[in-house]
Formats: C-alpha cells, structure tokens, sequence
C-alpha cells in the first residue's frame, strides 16, 4: 500500500510522533492507521493517552436530572459565538428537560414534541438555525436511570444552570439515606470528569481494549530481552496496573487520593445506612471525536479581497 504525506501528517497529529517515525510506524503496518499507533506505542515513542483526534466542534451539553432519572444531551453549534446566545441556550435546556421524558436516545429525542413550539424537537432545531443562522445538529444523548436511588449529575465549564462543557451522570442504586447518597454521588460524578474512566469495573473493560494493551505490553517486554516466563508475570503485572489506572471503583479518588473510589463509596454506605452499588455512569465532553475543519484566516481574507 502506497504511504501517502497526507498519512504521515494523520498519524503525526494522533501520535505526537516524528514524521519518520510515522512512516516507519505505516509501512510496518502496512498504512493501518491504529496499528500503526501500537506499533509506536510499542517502540516507546507515542504516548498512550493521546487524543486519536482533535476535538474542536462547538456548542453545549444539556443536563436534567429527575431524581431517580436524568439525562444530558449534546447539541452543537458552529461557533462559541452561538453556544454563548440565550436563545441557544434555552433550546439546549429545553431539548433536555423533552429527552427526560423519553428512552434518551437521540431518535426519540428528536421526534417528541418541543411544549414552547408545539413542533418536534427536530423540527424546532430547524427553526433555530433559521432564526439564528447558524448550524445546529442533536448529535449525542445519555439517560440513566434506578429503582431506587439517585441518578447523580455534574457539570463542568457551566455556561449557565444545567449546562456547560462537559456533564456527566452518575447512577447509585441503594435505600440509603438521599442527602447522602446525591452527595457522595455528585463527588463520584466530578472524579469522572476528571479521569474519563472506561468502566465501572475491571472485568466490565471491553475486551477488544484489554487485549489491545495486553499486546503493546507483550512488545514493549520482549524489547528487554528477558525469558517468556518472566515476559508473562511482566504483562500481568502491567495488565492489573492498566485495569486499575482505567476502571472507576479501583481509581484513586481525585478528592482523596489515598483511597479509592469504591472505597469512598463503602465509606458513604455508613453514613447512608445501606449498600451502595454503582449500575451506569455517562460522560459527554462538548465534541469529542469530532474534527472541525481549520481553515487559514489569511487565505480566506485575501479570498474575499480578491473578489
């Protein structure tokens, strides 16, 4: 497969890596694009937590709890400019208190009916972009819900009541005491935001992830050289720091890093008076995976200049 510039400068912006080695990391890979970053990873020249792309779209996250229910919402804009509009922010708001009412996925969200217009909620967006002139596109939505519980929720960057940057929701299934139990939650909510933990639990880590590492590990280990006995209990251990470093119960607490999430949340069930199980946790951070389109302000002045 031909490697093109256009390849290297992908992988360079995914990988933090030098252009050589970029496409070294391509022809080894024959131009798979994630293969190619464990390839690097493995030779110790990208870093694991890189972002596998930019994040640029704009607009806000919409958050409404019910108790036992919430739900957050994603809708974009073009511009910060637009996200910043009160009509804008009310849609956000309003859009969110309808996706309370529904499964919470973005098909029923768009079809139920919007009260202050009488239209659906997909059809309302649309009247907004005319009103403001703006793209605006329902792209994601969450909903969490207990028996019996709370569904905890926070906000980060809060741009006004009920919506910012980044929401996440947290769901506690327990009889305990509900003062307790929404502030322990909210706690758990903000450590999530924080370290965007991939499970709740070790053994609730996607397996396809699990074994991806596993076998960056198993290359990085064979590069020292040592017997395949020493190379396994090598990979083990590193599996069981991965697992911990990535599941949220066995996370060190952001709030109190000497213990643990999971030890945090047993210490609450005294205070609460009852068991405390984490069932669901949602994390939606405004444009995640989403590339928006750079453009070079220059060329597009000496367009316009041009006629």
């Amino acid at each position: 497969m031909e490697i093109t510039a256009a390849m290297v400068k992908e992988l360079r912006e995914k990988s933090g890596a030098g252009m050589m080695d970029c496409k070294k990391a391509l022809n080894e890979t024959n131009g798979d694009m994630e293969a190619a970053i464990d390839w690097l990873r493995a030779k110790g020249i990208a870093k694991a937590d890189k972002k596998s792309g930019r994040t640029a779209a704009e607009g806000l996250i919409g958050i409404v709890s019910g108790g036992v229910k919430a739900v957050a919402v994603e809708i974009n804009s073009e511009t910060d400019f637009v996200a910043r509009n009160e009509a804008f922010q009310e849609l956000v708001r309003g859009v969110a208190n309808v996706a309370l009412t529904t499964d919470g996925t973005v098909e029923a969200i768009a079809k139920a009916t919007y009260p202050a217009t009488g239209k659906s909620v997909e059809d309302t967006i649309k009247d907004a972009i005319a009103t403001i002139g703006e793209n605006m596109t329902l792209r994601r939505s969450a909903l969490l819900k207990v028996e019996d519980g709370v569904v905890a929720t926070y906000i980060h960057n809060a741009a006004g009541d009920g919506i910012g940057k980044l929401g996440v929701l947290v769901a506690l299934k327990s009889i305990g005491d509900k003062e307790v139990l929404y502030s322990v939650g909210r706690q758990v909510a903000m450590h999530i935001a924080a370290t965007n933990p991939l499970a709740i639990r070790p053994e609730e880590v996607d397996a396809a992830v699990a074994e991806r590492e596993r076998n960056v590990f198993i290359e990085q280990s064979r590069a020292s050289g040592k017997p395949d006995n020493i190379i396994e209990k090598m990979v083990e251990g590193r599996m069981r720091k991965f697992f911990e470093e990535v599941a949220l119960l066995s996370q060190a607490f952001v709030i109190n890093p000497e213990i643990t999430v999971g030890q945090a949340i047993k210490d609450a069930e005294k205070l609460a008076g009852a068991p405390i199980e984490v069932t669901g946790m949602a994390r939606l951070l405004l444009g995640e995976g989403v590339e928006k389109e750079e453009s070079d302000f220059a060329a597009e002045v000496a367009a316009v200049a041009k006629g």
